[in-house]
């Protein structure tokens, strides 16, 4: 049999094209299973190396580099539209600074207002004359006379009314006269010796002008002194009520028709008096 085989010197040699045509073979190769890590995490090329084209390492590398310089320019955006904001606020607090500063003084002091209080007068007291006042309100009140006032004072006119204060009670009827006080039959003079108490009393006949034109009659029970001349001013005052009904608003401002309900604190078991205690004695 004829050997077929051409010997190994007749073997057609390769040309350089067609080992050039087959060289990229393996680099596709190599870049088909470089491609799932280039997903998961992409690096950069280096500039040095040339890669073919339509490479998918070299497209995966340029989408986040295009992409970058994209999201810079919002940024870039936002710290400019801060700055006119910025100095709108600084010229906003320029305006409200004084234009002139504030000189010091030479004497400490010297720049401030002047708060004097006048010898006599009180510093708490209020301006509102239509609040209701009470049994502790300022006498210049009580002194000032309350204007359009019509009272029946015919010969037969009787007005009665029954004060109380503390445990004293006075049974008080007004009548026209000439302004006279007749208290269990003895005067005001006698019954109250103390003037501070017959001002007191006083007071409800003076509010309303008619300090001259009516008498007073007591019958007084229980109680002490100014118990008593509290009660008695307690019943003229509701006495004038039954005469005019008008004079309500006036005398309760004065404080005239207000019952003061203080009253002595009972005694305590164990005390000597309501709060007094016995001397303690730790043995």
């Amino acid at each position: 049999m004829a050997d077929d085989r051409t010997p190994p010197e007749e073997q057609p040699e390769e040309t350089p094209a067609a080992s050039e045509e087959q060289a990229p073979a393996p680099v596709d190769a190599r870049a088909g299973e470089e491609t799932p890590a280039a997903e998961e995490a992409p690096v950069e090329a280096p500039q040095d190396e040339e890669r073919p084209q339509g490479d998918p390492l070299a497209a995966a590398a340029a989408e986040p580099a295009a992409a970058e310089p994209a999201a810079a320019e919002p940024a870039a955006a936002e710290p400019a539209a801060a700055e006119p904001v910025a100095e709108e606020v600084d010229e906003e607090y320029e305006d409200d600074e004084d234009e002139t500063p504030r000189v010091k003084p030479e004497i400490p002091g010297a720049d401030l207002e002047v708060d004097i209080v006048e010898e006599g007068a009180d510093p708490l007291t209020r301006d509102d004359d239509d609040e209701e006042a009470t049994p502790g309100d300022s006498d210049d009140i009580a002194d000032e006379p309350i204007a359009a006032v019509t009272i029946d004072l015919a010969a037969g006119a009787r007005y009665r009314a029954t004060g109380k204060r503390k445990t004293a009670i006075a049974r008080v009827i007004l009548l026209p006269g000439t302004g006279a006080y007749t208290i269990n039959g003895r005067t005001l003079d006698v019954f109250f010796p103390r003037p501070t108490l017959q001002r007191n009393i006083r007071q409800p006949l003076e509010a309303v002008g008619y300090e001259d034109r009516m008498d007073v009659v007591a019958r007084m029970q229980g109680g002490g002194v100014s118990s008593q001349a509290g009660a008695l001013r307690h019943g003229i005052s509701r006495a004038l009520l039954e005469a005019d009904p008008n004079l309500r608003g006036e005398l309760k401002r004065r404080g005239f028709l207000t019952r003061d309900p203080r009253v002595k604190e009972r005694k305590k078991a164990g005390l000597k008096k309501a709060r007094k205690r016995p001397q303690f004695s730790k043995r």
